[in-house]
């Protein structure tokens, strides 16, 4: 494992030198762009493992992504390789379709301190949701970034993230009313303290994510990618292509229904990626949005 061949996977061409919020923005942009959030292990007959090492040969040498627990691991070792102060949070993610909160901490985050000030990097959430800057941890301030407005708010040591989005744009109006649509412009995503968590805090939701029939991810197939100027999603036989801003105040979101056969040239296409087992693409009703 070393960071030239993480860096050669993410396109990275930058400096190291400095420890500060630009280079921290760049590397984290550059592999939001090139390492896709996936869970496409499960519906191909592989076991996804927290293991950094298996994580590292998984991302770095297969060219696959993988979810929270694996893309920010692995960011987190990258950065701490590169002197940065890191540390392992853990957050609820909020279900807009029970409207309320896990009660299982699923996502891992990333907690990076620059010169006395705490910022959140999150590169394993995936879709609208997925920032595209690391943002600063402060309490009511809107963080305006390319896919929406940002804001955390902290009440009784409890903090929470939330994101406006801007209004959509349809062309396909067979998808209008698609349940994979947010119908709210506010959207809460997650919430979670600053109590400093390890890798071993999250192997019993590793295991339970993708085993059981209530999980999302054993509901759902998903592959999405950010790009230059929004993102990709493919999520069952789903194909999505947002751009962020497309008119003023608007995002274009494209849809597509592809056939069996077509999944996994899409996979290749539009998000690099090549499975060693073939797929079985699934996608059951409610749970996520885009």
């Amino acid at each position: 494992m070393n960071l030239e061949e993480y860096f050669a996977r993410t396109g990275y061409k930058g400096s190291v030198e400095k420890q500060d919020l630009e280079t921290l923005t760049d590397i984290f942009q550059h592999h939001i762009r090139a390492v896709p959030f996936e869970n496409l292990s499960i519906h191909c007959g592989e076991k996804i493992t927290l293991e950094l090492e298996h994580v590292y040969n998984k991302i770095v040498r297969r060219k696959r992504g993988g979810w929270c627990m694996e893309n920010n691991q692995l960011l987190g070792w990258v950065l701490k390789c590169l002197g940065y102060d890191t540390s392992f949070l853990g957050a609820y993610v909020f279900n807009p379709h029970q409207n309320a909160y896990a009660t299982i901490m699923t996502h891992l985050i990333v907690k990076v301190v620059i010169d006395g000030k705490a910022y959140i990097v999150d590169g394993g959430f995936g879709v609208s949701y997925q920032m595209w800057q690391p943002m600063e941890l402060v309490s009511g301030k809107e963080q305006s970034q390319a896919p929406g407005v940002f804001r955390f708010t902290e009440k009784n040591a409890v903090w929470y993230l939330e994101k406006m989005r801007r209004k959509q744009y349809i062309p396909n109006q067979n998808f209008s009313n698609s349940d994979l649509l947010e119908k709210k412009e506010c959207r809460k995503v997650y919430m979670f303290s600053l109590e400093p968590r390890t890798v071993e805090d999250f192997r019993f939701q590793c295991t339970y994510l993708q085993t059981s029939p209530d999980s999302l991810f054993t509901k759902k197939s998903i592959c999405t990618l950010q790009t230059t100027d929004g993102f990709r999603a493919l999520i069952g036989w789903t194909f999505t292509e947002t751009t962020y801003n497309y008119k003023e105040n608007m995002d274009l979101v494209e849809f597509v229904t592809l056939e069996d056969e077509e999944v996994e040239k899409m996979l290749k296409e539009k998000f690099s990626i090549t499975l060693d087992k073939k797929l079985v693409p699934i996608n059951v009703k409610g749970s996520y949005t885009i």
